[in-house]
Formats: C-alpha cells, sequence, structure tokens
C-alpha cells in the first residue's frame, strides 16, 4: 500500500496549498500552509525561490504552521532543513512543521531523502509539533534537548535502528505525542525491541500521553514488549496500528499488564482472528478499540505492512 492523497488538516488547522499566481484570501494565521513545487506548474524556480514568494506574499510572523511538500528530486537531494533553519528570525510564529507531505506520485515513502531535524529544533526553540516523512537508511538524528515539543512523529517505510536509539536519548520534557513507523527490514527498517526499551521505560519522556509504534513488520514483538512496559501505564492512546499484528501479539497485549486505564487502543490493519478480535473488545471495556481494516495473508501466507514503499 502506498500514500496516495494529500492531508487536508494539520495542527487543528485547514491545509491551504500556496499557488504564487493566486493567493487565497485568509488570514495566514488560521490554515496551514503547504509548499510544494510539482504540485503547482505556475511555479518555477526551485524550492528556496518558491519559499521566498511565499514568504513575501504572506507576512510570516503569522505563518503558525507549514507543510514542506516536494522540495524537488526528493529521492536525491535531502530535505530543505538548513533552509527553514535560516528562516527562522522571519518565521517567528511557527509552532507546527510536517517535512516531507508526498503522495506516491511524488515520491515512495521510501525514496524521500529526510535530514536530521536537530537544526529545526535549535532554530525553532518554540516549535510544537514536528512531523517527518520519509527515511532512508542515511537518515540521521543528533540527540538534543526540546523544552517546547509536544509531538513528534515520523513516517517511514523502513526506520533505521540508530534513528530509534537517538531519539530515546533526546531530553523532551513536554513530549505528548510520539509516533514512530518503524517499517520493514526490506527498506532499512532494523529497529528492534532493545532499542525501543528506552522508550518503553518511559524515564525521559514525563509528558507522554500518547505512543504509536506503528507500520511494523516485528508488531507482534512489539506488542509483547508494550505488555509489561512502564510508560503504557500513563498512557492514555496506543497505536499499534498499520502492521503486522497477529494472534500472537494480542495475545500477548491480553495478558500484560491492564489496559482498561487507555482512553483508545488503535489496532487498525491487522492480521487477528475473530476469537482474538473479539476478546480485545470484551476484555477491555470502555477502551475505544479500532480493529478495522482486517487483513488475510495472501496465498502465499505471507503477511504485509500497510506502508512500504
Amino acid at each position: 500500500m502506498t500514500i496516495n492523497s494529500h492531508i487536508t488538516e494539520f495542527a487543528g488547522l485547514p491545509v491551504v496549498d500556496f499557488q504564487p499566481a493566486r493567493l487565497p484570501d485568509v488570514a495566514p494565521d488560521t490554515v496551514a500552509w503547504r509548499l510544494s513545487l510539482t504540485d503547482f506548474p505556475q511555479s518555477d524556480g526551485d524550492f528556496a525561490e518558491l519559499t521566498e514568494r511565499f514568504l513575501t506574499a504572506v507576512d510570516p510572523g503569522k505563518v503558525f504552521a507549514l507543510i514542506v511538500g516536494d522540495w524537488g528530486e526528493a529521492y536525491e537531494e535531502a530535505a530543505p532543513v538548513d533552509l527553514l533553519a535560516r528562516l527562522a528570525p522571519r518565521l517567528t510564529g511557527l509552532t507546527a512543521l510536517f517535512m516531507g507531505e508526498m503522495v506516491m506520485e511524488q515520491s515512495e515513502i521510501s525514496w524521500i531523502t529526510q535530514a536530521d531535524p536537530a537544526p529545526l529544533l535549535a532554530a525553532y526553540p518554540g516549535l510544537e509539533i514536528l512531523r517527518l516523512r520519509g527515511a532512508t537508511e542515511g537518515l540521521t538524528l543528533t540527540p538534543t534537548r526540546h523544552t517546547a515539543l509536544r509531538e513528534l512523529a515520523i513516517e517511514a517505510g523502513g526506520l533505521p535502528g540508530h534513528v530509534v536509539r537517538a531519539i530515546a536519548e533526546c531530553d523532551l520534557p513536554a513530549l505528548e505525542h510520539l509516533e514512530l513507523w518503524l517499517g520493514t527490514d526490506q527498506y532499512g527498517g532494523d529497529a528492534t525491541v532493545e532499542d525501543l526499551a528506552p522508550i518503553l521505560g518511559g524515564a525521559r519522556l514525563p509528558s507522554l500521553r500518547s505512543l504509536g509504534l506503528r507500520n511494523a513488520e516485528i508488531a507482534d514483538r512489539v506488542a509483547a514488549a508494550v505488555a509489561g512496559a512502564p510508560v503504557v501505564a500513563r498512557l492514555r492512546e496506543l497505536d499499534l496500528s498499520l502492521g503486522i499484528l497477529s494472534d500472537e501479539g494480542a495475545a500477548a497485549l491480553l495478558a500484560g499488564q491492564p489496559l482498561t486505564h487507555l482512553r483508545r487502543l488503535d489496532l487498525h490493519h491487522h492480521y487477528l482472528s475473530g476469537e482474538l478480535a473479539g476478546r480485545l473488545v470484551a476484555e477491555l471495556p470502555g477502551v475505544e478499540v479500532d480493529l478495522s481494516d482486517v487483513q488475510r495473508p495472501d496465498r502465499g501466507g505471507d503477511r504485509y505492512i500497510a506502508v512500504s514503499e
């Protein structure tokens, strides 16, 4: 499966595409602006020029949410982290950033070349939401401290283990939502449950209330680790969706620590039998359990995560 449609809302705001030839009649602080080269035939030049035209057309100090789409040859050119970092003195109100919001026609998720986001976190001390899509094997992350970040997400067809370990080393005292798409080793996703152990311990994430370990080929092992993880006791939402979760993983969840305190358990796109799915609903009264999009192995018995390419 691939990503076929753009998001329509980000950071609680409707998404508006910046088109150089026609500026929408909206206040810049009421929408999430999306900048992308390939979507707008009337745009010319490179991504830096498109960005400059955007900052000239709107009041940059009133841009709260920004979505970076295709910056041009994203399969070869790394995300424009340095460009965005240099623009921090102008984008003084920026609190939410999505880097790499592309669909299949622009780039497969595993082809998107991300860059170390640490310079962004350093340049924007008030940033509250950071979402990245795409993670090649060359992606790095420098462990850092950021006191304002509330949401961090990395969408990947394969997330390298060293990136997971670096996240665990970050000091993010305000982080409430952490979402990692672990993917498959076919696309560089070699993270293990041992890499996740510091995150699941929760000591470095005192404010965490929502944890997503999604799109995982190793979903059953992740579920078993989560079943005894200290951090789970203070979560309101747990998301193990989009992966290859089977009866083995579901049974581990039910045999582990109580999950009845959760507000929501998202397991959609799963390989559970009707019996285990029924047990989850019956044994977690009051919990919103999403068991939609049930999958079945193909004729060869193979199972697939939701987003891998």
